[in-house]
């Protein structure tokens, strides 16, 4: 038996190693749980392939991971997605706030801390026509405006949380086991694909053969789910594979959206810069709006601490410095205050509408 029991009160020295060893690269092989466990074990923590499975089965239920499983990359399966900003009133926050949550397609709503642009949220569609009807809908509902702002250019997604324990480093890489595949430049999906993307959404079956689970779900042979997830990885429509944190579980509370007001001239080189730091979960460059939004650049950071928080984002107004003269009001950084909504985008429709 594994120490995972031992300790109370907060994670064991195994559930540390697994969230620090596996928030990406966890192999896509019939039988994953073998490699994953003999990987930890060549790092100094000894585990059995059974213990390993059990484990992140009890931190999945209990809430420490939102899900076991594959990333899926919504950008590549099809349709669209983009974060809006708008002005909610103190008076008529909650109306406003149940009116753009009542949109199926909203997806992530925040409450942040600013002075004017205080609800952020997510539209996600099939069609990229229809977020400006979305939007049409919801200002004609609440009466206040809306601001667009779609990615134009992504430097970073690696939304990592490492905790203190075993393998600091973070990720133990077995990306590199299972079938070799030929990646494609299809950009469109086969029904069989679609099936496939809409059940793993959600996560794998934690058992000693998850993609068996998912390839007697999908009507497939397991070889065929082994091999087409693989695939998925090389072509970018799968991040990765792994356990997903729940980061507000593992303390993770601060949650800083850093926006910066960066010369466009130099964003080709801030962004890549910026996106190096390992505390860096989200960085973009996204439009301005003129006399309302000046910032063009976006770093999310989060910290456990509003310390940890604050010295994050001086780390990248550090960086930000290397490259030209920050100002104070040349950035700012808005905290999420509520969650307002958080179901997550749903990819049926946009890969239903992406197959052939």
């Amino acid at each position: 038996m594994s120490d995972a029991h031992a300790e109370t009160g907060e994670l064991a020295r195994l559930d540390r190693a697994i969230l620090n060893a596996f928030q990406g690269g966890f192999p896509v092989v019939e039988r994953p749980f073998e490699p994953a466990a003999a990987a930890l074990g060549d790092r100094g923590v000894d585990v059995t392939a059974a213990d390993l499975r059990e484990r992140v089965a009890s931190l999945d239920d209990e809430g420490t991971l939102s899900r076991f499983g594959a990333l899926v990359n919504a950008e590549e399966i099809g349709g669209t997605a983009t974060l809006v900003a708008m002005h909610a009133p103190e008076e008529r926050f909650d109306e406003v706030a149940e009116a753009v949550n009542a949109h199926r397609e909203v997806a992530h709503n925040y409450e942040r801390a600013h002075p004017h642009l205080n609800m952020w949220f997510v539209v996600s569609v099939a069609d990229e026509d229809r977020v400006r009807a979305v939007l049409d809908e919801i200002e004609a509902e609440t009466g206040q405006e809306t601001y667009n702002m779609p990615k134009q250019r992504e430097f970073r997604v690696e939304a990592k949380f490492l905790v203190d324990g075993p393998i600091k480093g973070g990720d133990v890489d077995l990306s590199h086991l299972g079938p070799e595949v030929t990646p494609t430049d299809r950009r469109t999906l086969t029904p069989a694909e679609r099936d496939l993307v809409v059940e793993i959404q959600g996560g794998l079956p934690i058992t000693d053969t998850p993609y068996a689970g998912v390839a007697d779900a999908v009507g497939r042979e397991t070889a065929w789910v082994v091999e087409t997830i693989k695939r998925f990885e090389r072509e970018g429509k799968v991040r990765r594979v792994g356990v997903v944190p729940n980061h507000y579980a593992l303390g993770y509370t601060e949650n800083g959206m850093t926006v910066w007001d960066v010369p466009d001239d130099l964003v080709d080189e801030v962004g890549p810069a910026v996106a190096s730091l390992p505390f860096v979960t989200h960085c973009y460059q996204r439009p301005r709006h003129d006399g309302v939004w000046p910032y063009n650049f976006f770093a999310m950071t989060h910290g456990r601490s509003e310390a940890e928080s604050d010295r994050r984002i001086q780390r990248v107004s550090e960086k930000m410095a290397e490259y030209w003269d920050v100002d104070s009001g040349d950035w700012d950084s808005l905290f999420s205050t509520e969650i307002l909504k958080k179901t997550g985008i749903r990819l049926d429709e946009r890969a239903d509408a992406n197959t052939e």
